[in-house]
């Protein structure tokens, strides 16, 4: 028997929290429109079609609690129906995915010099999961009752939340081994570079909690608990989206500036350090002269550096055991 808190319950408190993230989200709109009104038209659309989906989800959120708390009150037999707009919302949850993850992967095939290798399989894991969601939505909304749905085709519904995991650790992971590769132990980008694969790794470590999170109450409990995490879940990759894209003013100053602000964590810090850095005995004289340059290109606030860069480094000179002159290029 499926309990009254275990399903109304859960409705309205994923709900509730659903509701508070999505005023965060249209926060992080205007904020976008605001600080960027030169982006290309592309990255224009991808954040209002963000911000309009995630604005009709709530709706559809709001409309199964109405369904459920006013229109179905008292009717007891109704408990373990499955209301069109829950269903819907499943499907809508699965686009949103979609567009991060698709935004993501784009960023992976510029930063990889457009490897088609390693961006098609995370945008065809990507479109998997949405046909599974599809097929979940159509399904809810044919067989009405969550145990029919749990019973017959809920393997379909499990299937979507593991791929939505595994595209979310497919993106962490191929972000912060390629902004690795692009960094150098020699200059002050690297701790952009490390804060930001940081950031990337918090952003999809949430992602993938809340994804596994609401599988696992989906194959341990017989309520809608998993569609309470499921409400959260769409909002979370909305965040994740809009926060990365309003990151890079900041990073972008803070690169030209060659410091960090104490708003974005620096990971690994010292541990780069040029290995013929050593303390020298009192009364020794050091002087080193470095010149260095380094290409970066920009790609959607990402610094991705030039894999062909000159270099000279002509040898040290010692004529005074005391006096050490370093020339690095």
């Amino acid at each position: 028997m499926v309990s009254l808190p275990e399903t109304y319950g859960a409705v309205l408190l994923g709900g509730f929290i659903a509701s508070i993230l999505s005023g965060i989200i249209t926060a992080q709109t205007f904020t976008y429109v605001k600080r960027y009104p030169s982006d290309t038209l592309r990255t224009k659309l991808v954040v209002f079609l963000t911000w309009t989906l995630d604005s009709i989800h709530t709706g559809l959120v709001c409309t199964s609690s109405w369904i459920f708390m006013i229109q179905w009150f008292g009717e007891e037999d109704k408990i373990d129906n499955i209301p069109a707009p829950l269903a819907i919302s499943v499907a809508l949850t699965a686009f949103l995915t979609l567009i991060v993850h698709c935004f993501f992967a784009h960023r992976i095939h510029m930063l990889t010099h457009k490897d088609w290798r390693i961006s098609v399989p995370i945008v065809v894991f990507a479109f998997l999961r949405l046909i599974a969601a599809i097929i979940s939505t159509v399904e809810m909304i044919e067989l009405k009752t969550l145990s029919a749905f749990r019973r017959d085709v809920g393997w379909v519904f499990t299937t979507g939340l593991s791929l939505s995991c595994v595209v979310d650790v497919l993106v962490a992971v191929v972000l912060c081994v390629t902004l690795r590769t692009s960094r150098s132990s020699y200059s002050n980008m690297d701790r952009i570079i490390n804060s930001i694969i940081l950031y990337t790794l918090e952003n999809n470590s949430l992602t993938s909690a809340a994804t596994i999170i609401s599988m696992i109450c989906w194959v341990t409990m017989p309520n809608l608990i998993f569609l309470g995490v499921h409400f959260v879940l769409s909002k979370l990759y909305a965040n994740s989206l809009l926060a990365t894209l309003n990151s890079r003013k900041q990073l972008q100053e803070e690169r030209s500036r060659g410091v960090l602000s104490n708003e974005l964590p620096v990971a690994f810090p010292g541990r780069y350090q040029s290995k013929y850095s050593k303390q020298l005995a009192a009364g020794n004289k050091l002087e080193i002269n470095v010149e260095r340059t380094i290409e970066y290109e920009a790609v959607d606030g990402f610094a991705k550096r030039s894999p062909h860069i000159p270099s000279d480094t002509s040898p040290p000179t010692t004529a005074d055991p005391n006096h050490i002159t370093c020339t690095a290029v």
